[in-house]
């Protein structure tokens, strides 16, 4: 059960960037034609989806990690350091803006609002994720590609 959420977690990684970086590009590129259409709001809502769902497997496998250990001496071991507190932290966080930024926009009066507003809130969020992704060049994360 551990394997195949690991697995999820981390394959769903991809899909995630993809849809946010999407979003982000598609607010670059519409904001020029003042139009918020039914498309740019299921991109958007997707995108968060999609990090709503990271998070929820996400709390399952910090739970059920053996990563995730709170034992004396913790802080100062870099694995279980950044798998007890900085990935967990800096994903919370990024799906939070997103999420306010995504209610931002949508509330927005006018089109070029609604992009203005995604394309700030979903790229601080994209910053926050890349920094909390353990990818396999940080050392001692243990983060592969998939």
């Amino acid at each position: 059960m551990n394997s195949i959420l690991i697995h999820t977690h981390s394959g769903l990684r991809w899909v995630a960037l993809i849809l946010i970086v999407g979003a982000i590009l598609n607010s670059m590129l519409s904001k020029s034609r003042n139009t918020y259409e039914k498309k740019d709001k299921l991109l958007n809502l997707v995108a968060m989806i999609s990090l709503h769902l990271q998070l929820t497997i996400g709390l399952i496998l910090y739970f059920i990690s053996d990563k995730v250990q709170f034992s004396a001496g913790w802080m100062k071991n870099t694995l279980l350091r950044f798998y007890g507190m900085e990935h967990v932290l800096l994903m919370v966080l990024a799906i939070v803006v997103v999420t306010i930024g995504r209610k931002k926009a949508e509330n927005a009066a006018e089109a070029i609002q609604k992009h203005g507003k995604i394309l700030v809130w979903y790229t601080i969020g994209l910053l926050l994720i890349l920094a909390g992704i353990p990818w396999p060049f940080r050392e001692m994360l243990g983060g592969g590609w998939f």
